[in-house]
């Protein structure tokens, strides 16, 4: 139920009461507001000189956040999780909570029309590839991360924008979302030890998965430099790793998918990090997407 401004001020106060039952109602109150608080308990933070009321009031800020990240999740996921985009900002906000789907798109969209200028219908496949390639790779510089391709930010979309570096998960999504705004049939494979690209052929479509690993008329490798592969290559990458062929490595997954591989992505690196709250944090989030923690 919605409260009034001076009630939340009131509640607000409460926070610094001694009593450990009148401070636990209060906190739970303030979080049955949701987000719509945050700018009273931040103004609250910023007013304060007391540390202790101000832990206080970061962790309750810290965990409307959560649960309001969550609830974007969980919402993305019941409405079909269609708008790839949108999965890969949601991660990114449990880390930076500020953050706005505004701040994606501009950079995105500066990219997309870049690209669009430079195409027409009478081009290939090949040939749109090798123009997203060289405005990705030699006019963007986006490149992998190599010397930390461990850290955390390789996994969040807008530090991927922001830097130009990232590793094959974050990469494919940027040039999966950029392809498919310019109407191009590129989706996610789940490669293990990479993660690569399908470039469909809209025109064929199969059952069994013969038949459908020929609708897709060559891969990509985002993590390259977008080179082009064909299934002979990732078969003979499977033999090198010593991985068991599985149909799934050849045919594109979903949004949740790689969602779910971005989140262990960032689950591996906040332990290899020595963040273990950061990392069983993210254990949570991917209950949500795994079904163990649908509500």
């Amino acid at each position: 139920m919605m409260i009034s401004k001076e009630e939340i001020h009131a509640l607000i106060q409460l926070l610094d009461d001694p009593n450990a039952v009148v401070n636990q109602t209060v906190t739970q109150n303030l979080m049955d507001q949701g987000s719509n608080i945050l700018p009273d308990l931040e103004a609250a933070w910023e007013g304060s000189l007391d540390s202790d009321y101000q832990d206080k009031l970061m962790n309750l800020i810290q965990d409307i956040q959560f649960k309001s990240t969550d609830e974007l999740l969980r919402k993305w996921l019941s409405t079909g999780a269609s708008d790839l985009l949108k999965g890969a900002y949601i991660i990114a906000r449990y880390q930076y909570p500020d953050l706005t789907l505004e701040d994606l798109e501009k950079p995105l969209d500066k990219i997309f029309k870049d690209v669009w200028l430079e195409l027409n219908n009478n081009l290939t496949a090949l040939e749109k590839v090798r123009i997203l390639n060289h405005i990705l790779f030699e006019v963007n510089g986006f490149s992998r991360n190599t010397k930390n391709f461990y850290s955390p930010q390789n996994s969040f979309i807008n530090q991927v924008l922001e830097t130009r570096k990232g590793n094959p998960i974050s990469l494919a999504v940027l040039y999966s979302i950029v392809a498919q705004r310019l109407g191009l049939p590129v989706y996610g494979v789940n490669l293990p030890r990479n993660f690569i690209l399908a470039y469909e052929d809209e025109m064929h479509s199969g059952e069994n998965f013969d038949e459908v690993t020929e609708n897709i008329l060559f891969y990509i490798n985002p993590y390259n430099k977008g080179s082009v592969l064909g299934r002979k290559e990732i078969e003979y990458f499977l033999k090198q790793q010593n991985i068991e062929i599985q149909p799934s490595y050849f045919t594109s997954c979903s949004n949740p998918d790689i969602i779910v591989r971005i989140l262990h992505n960032l689950i591996n690196a906040y332990h290899k990090s020595g963040y273990r709250e950061k990392a069983e944090h993210f254990e949570g989030v991917l209950k949500i997407l795994t079904g163990s923690d649908r509500t």
